[in-house]
């Protein structure tokens, strides 16, 4: 396990490699979870595939989630967890990385490749957040629509970890209320500009990848448009890592489908 200092507190954030050999300035293939999650649950599988294995991986947890700190007077924007992404990949050596991102991760690898393009060579988003706002049913959503108070210390996370089904569940109990909370929210906030902005006007390999089942992505055209490859996965859905691992492998490794 390796760590870095994300605030002036000394907070870490933290995460866990596999393959390759680490030194300073090491491209590496790096893995970012969605709310509520954690890199190598949902991305360990993958990375050892055969076709990937031999890479250098980074399975990264961001603040308040997985085995990272959650500082409670830490904001959780996205524009703070991107520059916490940023601490760890400084901390790890890791120039021109691959980053394999999910939801909200996706949406923080967006921020971080407009913030920090040095430390970014492609993007492979999963179903990322684009916009602010998201659909009243999406998690986010249905997470920032309680008062922080409520949702921490008056039964809100009890409720929603219910709702959520035992996948997602498994991974968002380990995460702090507070900064799932917080989290949700700024996701619901978006970002200026916002990130579906920040990542057509990106210089790095972008890839975008929607599962059927979730229905076409909204402004597709005009991604595509900007260089965006963007891939609809058959019979694939939110967890694509999940539904589909055989076609996430080749969207990691760059392969056509």
């Amino acid at each position: 396990m390796f760590e870095a200092r994300f605030d002036s507190r000394g907070s870490r954030i933290r995460w866990t490699a596999s393959g390759g050999s680490p030194g300073a300035g090491d491209a590496a293939t790096v893995y970012v979870h969605g709310l509520g999650a954690a890199s190598a649950a949902y991305h360990a599988h993958i990375a050892a595939h055969p076709a990937l294995s031999a890479r250098r991986s980074l399975f990264v947890d961001l603040p308040g989630h997985g085995i990272s700190d959650r500082p409670q007077d830490f904001g959780y924007s996205l524009e703070e967890h991107a520059d916490a992404l940023s601490a760890a990949l400084d901390g790890a050596g890791v120039r021109g990385a691959d980053l394999v991102a999910h939801s909200m991760g996706g949406a923080v690898a967006i921020v971080l490749a407009h913030r920090r393009p040095d430390l970014v060579r492609r993007l492979v988003l999963t179903e990322a957040n684009l916009d602010p706002l998201p659909p009243a049913t999406a998690g986010s959503s249905v997470i920032a629509s309680w008062p922080e108070d409520g949702f921490v210390h008056g039964g809100g996370f009890a409720r929603v970890l219910e709702g959520v089904g035992p996948l997602w569940a498994a991974t968002m109990r380990l995460t702090d209320p507070l900064a799932l909370h917080r989290s949700a929210c700024a996701l619901v906030r978006g970002t200026h500009p916002t990130m579906r902005r920040m990542l057509m006007a990106s210089t790095a390999e972008r890839v975008f990848l929607q599962g059927e089942l979730s229905g076409e992505l909204p402004g597709a055209r005009e991604l595509a448009a900007a260089g965006v490859r963007v891939e609809t996965v058959p019979g694939a859905g939110h967890t694509l890592m999940f539904d589909r691992p055989d076609a996430f492998v080749r969207a990691v490794a760059g392969s056509p489908f």
